[in-house]
């Protein structure tokens, strides 16, 4: 919990803007979950407010990471500030627009059944690129810049960064063809809270635990430096492993989905 709080303070400290963002984005999944309380509208079979609640979460998280991981960057106040406005207004805007969706009891994702609709779609496409092109800079500069973190933590960076590029790419195969399930329509039966299905195969897994590697593979390099006190190589050697092994379940469960197989059949 103290590192938590410690986290908060830093990135509150060093980026208020980025800070703001996320108490808006948990601020909101307050709301959605008050949304499924009081709210008994459903869309392809899970309450409105599920989806917008789960975006919420995810992207408060994400973009606290990014927070905290612009403190180790050498980068310029320039840069830096450059950085977080673009990562701050781009990820408003787009949790902005599920939410209204939400409220409007229609589909936010591959839903042009109306110009404005299509339009609104297309805007959140435009976002997310901006931050694929943020993820892009982070890969090549974990891998350019000195950093004063140890080279074990350095890899994980990289290694974490290259996964979130790699979840967004699935994402564009979800847009390509305008649906996350494979061999049935969207909706239908799904594992609760994440409703991925559980009678076809799902992009959504690969997308979730491909976006979600920038916390899992550093976490999993910090933990282990302060737990195992080995040499720097055999700390790179077991974060390279940890992060290959996250690497190849991501790929796993997005094969797995493109034959049509759900992760969990019931």
């Amino acid at each position: 919990m103290n590192s938590i709080k410690k986290v908060f303070s830093i990135v509150r400290q060093e980026s208020p803007i980025l800070y703001s963002i996320v108490l808006f984005h948990f601020i909101a999944a307050i709301g959605c979950l008050l949304g499924l309380l009081i709210d008994d509208r459903t869309l392809m079979g899970i309450n409105v407010w599920v989806k917008p609640l789960k975006f919420s979460i995810s992207g408060g998280i994400y973009i606290l990471t990014v927070g905290y991981l612009m403190t180790i960057y050498p980068y310029s106040s320039r840069k830096k500030n450059i950085i977080n406005n673009l990562v701050s207004w781009t990820l408003l805007l787009e949790i902005g627009i599920i939410l209204y969706q939400a409220a409007r009891g229609v589909k936010s994702h591959y839903n042009q059944s109306t110009l404005f609709d299509g339009l609104l779609f297309a805007a959140m496409g435009l976002l997310i690129a901006v931050n694929v092109l943020i993820m892009v800079l982070f890969i090549i500069d974990s891998a350019r810049l000195k950093v004063k973190i140890p080279t074990s933590i350095r890899v994980a960076l990289f290694m974490g960064w290259s996964v979130v590029l790699f979840g967004s790419w699935v994402g564009g195969q979800m847009i390509s063809q305008m649906a996350h399930n494979v061999g049935v329509a969207d909706g239908g039966t799904g594992l609760p809270l994440v409703n991925w299905s559980t009678i076809a195969g799902d992009l959504r897994i690969a997308h979730f635990f491909g976006l979600h590697g920038i916390q899992i593979i550093p976490l999993f390099a910090l933990w282990l430096s302060r737990k195992w006190k080995t040499k720097d190589r055999n700390q790179i050697m077991a974060v390279t492993v940890f992060g290959l092994c996250y690497a190849g379940w991501i790929a796993f469960t997005f094969l797995q989905a493109k034959q049509g197989m759900p992760l969990i059949k019931l």
